[in-house]
């Protein structure tokens, strides 16, 4: 590249003019100047395409690329400040029998998401656990799923955060706050209501399931601290075995749904998690069970120090919102009841219990070829493919949901209008739990049991977990009758 200066930039010598005189002669260029004032008469021969192009080429420490001048832009209206939240916003009276959120001292920013949320007063275990668990003591928590649970060992967990300073030397992967959970759809539920609660706090929440990429969670852990931590027992060992997450600055660690761990044979997992966190005199331990067997409370003194026990009992959840019913059917009978009941009452959302994988896979694949939008829930689909599965059931877009009681402990979704036991569960705690999927957050709901021959001895066991008999019926002639098919 030939760079060319000006005369009055660098003063040339004989040879050095004759040279650039025939150069200029070569390339018929007109002679290089100074460029004018802007408003300015410019000098020379007029400019052409050409010599502008070429003006890209020539650099002089006066010269500067002539650039089109802008029209000076309107100032911009300023934006509307929105006023910020404070807590007086945020008005519940007082009230008998009632325990309010502002009764205990709760961080404004923790206040602000549980107004978002709309909630006013603590349900039973939120009160009863929050008591004991803001003064930072161990608890053990009975409770069945949609009681208000999450919120409670939530709330513990996020004061507890907030009011201890965070450690100045600090590895990404050292969570402050690890809840652990047996199923992939608990564990995505948690973190998001945990997410909601610490909208308005520099928090970070993060969760590790099974079949989901490791590699893309292993990037978010790379990519900022770990606050909260909600995993699996096995991903979360795959993720410390790799070195990539340390448990030694574990503050607080949540134990959900004991006894469903201990069913799933998670326990030893659970051991080596747990050894890996501070002593339990120096981490707060909260455990939550559906049931508290001898085995749970085993577990319970092993991980905790003098903890506070909180029981609700599981026939005010079951009974108080939800109206149950139980049709004699035999087996052979049971799918074209389903159907019937689903079609000819044209429910939109409906969760459907049975025991065995077999079983949920032919119930999903029966009604979705007699035209009802089904999708099954079982230990045998992929998660990405569940998350899918359950955003559609939320939407409206699968009508009845199918699972077993294992895939089912994870599912939280609001207007589940009717549950449905294809099978009634051998365990009368998972009755409860079932039908606890509808009539949540004090809304109504209905569930129908189908009692056969091969599973009609699990009712006396459920009647006297509820303290109560359900009346048994025979369903109407119309809803067995068979179902049409197009062939």
């Amino acid at each position: 590249m030939i760079l060319l200066y000006t005369a009055s930039d660098y003063p040339l010598d004989d040879n050095e003019k004759t040279v650039l005189k025939a150069l200029k002669k070569i390339f018929g260029k007109a002679p290089l100047t100074q460029p004018a004032p802007d408003g300015a008469a410019s000098s020379g021969t007029p400019e052409t395409e050409e010599d502008r192009h070429d003006d890209h080429l020539v650099r002089t420490k006066n010269f500067q690329p002539r650039r089109a001048k802008k029209k000076p832009k309107p100032p911009l209206s300023p934006k509307p400040v929105e006023p910020a939240w404070k807590l007086q916003d945020f008005q519940v009276e007082s009230m008998a029998g009632k325990t309010r959120f502002h009764d205990f001292k709760l961080a404004p920013e923790l206040m602000h998401a549980i107004h978002d949320q709309g909630f006013t007063y603590c349900t039973p275990i939120q009160a009863q656990v929050l008591g004991h668990t803001l003064k930072g003591k161990d608890a053990i928590g009975r409770a069945q799923t949609g009681t208000g649970k999450t919120a409670a060992f939530l709330i513990s967990i996020i004061t507890q955060l907030l009011e201890t300073p965070t450690p100045e030397e600090r590895y990404m992967g050292e969570p402050r706050a690890l809840i652990i959970a047996p199923t992939r759809e608990l564990v995505v539920q948690i973190a998001k209501d945990a997410e909601t609660l610490t909208r308005y706090t520099k928090l970070n929440v993060m969760s590790f399931v099974g079949g989901m990429d490791f590699d893309k969670q292993l990037r978010l852990l790379e990519s900022k601290f770990c606050d909260i931590l909600v995993a699996t027992p096995g991903r979360l060992l795959d993720f410390h075995q790799r070195g990539e997450v340390h448990l030694d600055m574990v503050e607080v660690m949540v134990l959900d749904e004991a006894d469903r761990m201990l069913d799933m044979g998670f326990i030893p997992q659970v051991r080596q998690i747990i050894r890996q966190t501070p002593h339990k005199g120096e981490r707060q331990t909260l455990l939550f069970s559906a049931t508290f067997t001898e085995d749970v409370m085993n577990l319970a003194r092993q991980w905790t120090v003098e903890p506070a026990i909180v029981e609700i009992e599981p026939e005010n959840v079951a009974s108080d919102t939800v109206e149950q019913h139980v049709y004699a059917v035999s087996s052979s009978d049971k799918y074209r009841l389903l159907y019937n009941l689903v079609s000819r009452n044209d429910w939109v959302r409906v969760m459907v219990f049975a025991n065995r994988k077999d079983e949920v896979r032919y119930i999903e694949e029966h009604l979705s070829k007699d035209g009802i939008s089904a999708a099954q829930m079982s230990g045998d689909v992929p998660q990405h493919k569940r998350i899918r599965v359950l955003e559609g059931f939320r939407e409206g877009k699968i009508r009845v949901l199918v699972a077993t009681d294992v895939a089912g402990r994870g599912i939280h979704v609001d207007g589940i209008s009717h549950v449905i036991n294809y099978t009634l569960p051998e365990t009368p705690d998972d009755y409860v739990h079932r039908i606890g999927r509808t009539g949540r957050a004090g809304s109504s709901g209905t569930s129908i049991s189908f009692a056969g021959e091969d599973d009609a001895f699990a009712l006396p066991a459920i009647e006297r977990l509820l303290g109560r008999k359900i009346a048994c019926e025979m369903p109407p002639a119309e809803l067995l009758v068979p179902v049409s098919r197009n062939t």
